[in-house]
């Protein structure tokens, strides 16, 4: 392959990336291709509803079967892209075992379940109606569109936050189903051989019962059955009302938590800079008092040697000392972001000019140092190896205090 283009696919890769990853809108097209996966989904789902009734089949049937023939063949193409972009999302992995890790993940397996029912009917036509089957499970597709919301974020945090809770109780409540079902087929089998006629019967009982569902198709008929199933029924009734406990006390802390952090609170993201004063510098053999510094700067601590001082008004400043001076927050709904990029050797802009640099519009490059000089970075600038770039950024105040978060 020629180096050029090879040295341009890592580049590519990461903008199908970013374009195939939920909620990243930093490109028109990366929110272009957002609409458009959730218009599938939503389209697939209508479709697959409104052809259950024989009428509208009759009456717009070849408009279904378009619908859904687009549709899925877009959740495939949608599957190709992460495939390609897996190196990506497990950066820490080879390409090889990065691709296998997203197809046996989750989150793959509801892709992969998202289009390949809708084709093995090709392939294998007497499977067509366990296929069929499968298909429900575009449905689950839907959770993408959770990363938009942070109402629906809310259910996802609360089953992780109380996951140890709920595994709890579901182990309780498990046992107790099976040690019921035992006891109720050790009572009833006798008396009704045909219904209990071992123990999972005794646990499709004791299922209805505990989750209060009552069936009715299978129950006691013996006084010592019917008095274990009333104690059962009891038993059920309170045991079922502890994970919707769990989970209600959850919704309740996230939502007092949110309420906190949106109204009450003000989380401001203060910035810093490390500055070391060389014999040169003009704040040599100074006071901080006579400093003269802008209004809205501070320095938050002067570090010399192995001590941290205080930085009071009368502190002399010597060479040696690298001072942590910050500034206070921007007001409004925009941050800036400074960062320190490396380019190492297998750094992808090792070689590259400025120009051809593929990062977002909101970010900038605002010094080059190399070696000890600092370069202004013009366009034509070639990064070479051990460079550090200095790249200004734009964010919103709230991508800025989740990446906190």
């Amino acid at each position: 392959m020629d180096k050029s283009k090879k040295g341009k696919w890592p580049v590519i890769r990461a903008n199908l990336f970013r374009m195939v990853s939920v909620g990243v809108i930093d490109e028109p097209i990366n929110q272009i291709y957002d609409v458009i996966s959730i218009g599938a989904v939503v389209a697939n789902l209508v479709v697959s509803v409104m052809s259950t009734f024989d009428n509208l089949t009759a009456a717009y049937g070849s408009i279904f079967t378009t619908v859904e023939q687009v549709t899925v063949f877009f959740f495939a193409v949608d599957f190709v892209l992460r495939v390609i972009t897996a190196p990506e999302l497990y950066p820490e992995e080879s390409e090889p075992r990065a691709v296998i890790k997203y197809c046996t993940s989750l989150s793959g397996i509801i892709d992969i379940l998202s289009f390949l029912p809708y084709y093995l009917p090709v392939v294998f036509p007497s499977g067509i109606a366990a296929f069929r089957m499968f298909r429900v499970v575009r449905i689950l597709r839907l959770f993408r569109i959770n990363a938009y919301y942070d109402s629906l974020n809310v259910i996802t945090e609360v089953l992780k936050s109380k996951r140890q809770q709920l595994l709890s109780s579901v182990f309780i409540i498990a046992t107790l189903m099976l040690g019921s079902s035992l006891c109720m087929y050790s009572l009833e089998h006798e008396a009704q051989p045909e219904v209990f006629k071992n123990a999972f019967s005794g646990i499709w009982w004791s299922v209805s019962t505990m989750l209060t569902v009552g069936y009715g198709d299978i129950y006691p008929i013996t006084p010592m059955g019917k008095f274990f199933s009333i104690c059962i029924t009891f038993l059920g009734v309170g045991m079922v009302a502890v994970p919707t406990g769990i989970i209600s006390a959850g919704f309740v802390e996230q939502y007092t938590q949110f309420k906190l952090l949106g109204e009450e609170s003000r989380d401001e993201i203060v910035s810093f800079i490390n500055v070391r004063l060389v014999p040169e510098d003009a704040w040599n053999g100074r006071k901080i008092s006579d400093l003269n510094l802008p209004a809205g700067m501070m320095i938050a601590a002067v570090i010399r040697g192995s001590d941290t001082i205080v930085p009071r008004g009368d502190v002399t400043l010597l060479s040696g000392d690298r001072l942590i001076i910050g500034s206070e927050p921007m007001q409004g709904t925009e941050m800036m972001e400074l960062r320190e990029i490396f380019v190492g050797s297998r750094h992808e802009w090792k070689g590259q000019a400025v120009r051809d640099l593929d990062i977002s519009r909101q970010s900038f490059i605002v010094m080059v140092r190399r070696g000890g000089e600092m370069i202004v970075p013009r366009g034509s600038l070639v990064l070479q190896e051990n460079d550090s770039v200095f790249m200004y950024t734009k964010k919103k105040r709230n991508e800025a205090v989740q990446e906190k978060a």
